[in-house]
């Protein structure tokens, strides 16, 4: 005889049809209907290696849905949580910096890099560190370039 689930999905027939319709319907994203077929496989009694053989996930992703129904109800199992984002590493005050380090001439070079101009960044103490990914993007944001042009002329 085999061991109790820990998290027994029991839906009620309210959740069983919302479910139903999510799936149907095909409105939602594919992660949401995913789950929704899963939480109706595991409503069923199926054993989890059964309900992830048929879909194409594993036994802990199952598993890890039921959990978050019995503790969290059906909008917990289908949707995530929004995780904490980073506050970004150059706010307007930080990208002027950034900004006037490009119109100035790197020492030694024709013109600056991304990996020069964070290294810069750290270096002026702007910054504790930075990608130089990071300053691709928010020169890109800006529609600043490299130093192509001379500062307020443009080409003709």
């Amino acid at each position: 005889m085999g061991r109790r689930k820990q998290w027994v999905v029991q839906l009620s027939d309210d959740e069983r049809q919302q479910l139903t319709d999510m799936i149907r319907k095909g409105v939602h994203s594919a992660r949401v209907v995913a789950r929704a077929r899963l939480l109706l496989l595991s409503d069923r009694g199926l054993l989890d290696r059964d309900v992830a053989e048929r879909q194409g996930v594993s036994s802990a992703t199952v598993a890890s849905i039921r959990k978050k129904y019995t503790e969290g109800g059906l909008q917990a199992a289908l949707h995530e949580k929004a995780r904490p984002k980073q506050p970004p590493k150059l706010n307007a005050q930080r990208t002027a910096i950034l900004i006037a380090e490009v119109c100035s001439s790197p020492d030694g070079r024709e013109k600056w890099t991304m990996q020069l101009l964070a290294d810069r960044l750290v270096t002026l103490g702007v910054v504790d560190s930075i990608s130089d990914e990071t300053v691709r993007r928010t020169l890109k944001k800006t529609h600043s370039n490299r130093g192509r042009f001379k500062v307020g002329v443009s080409p003709r």
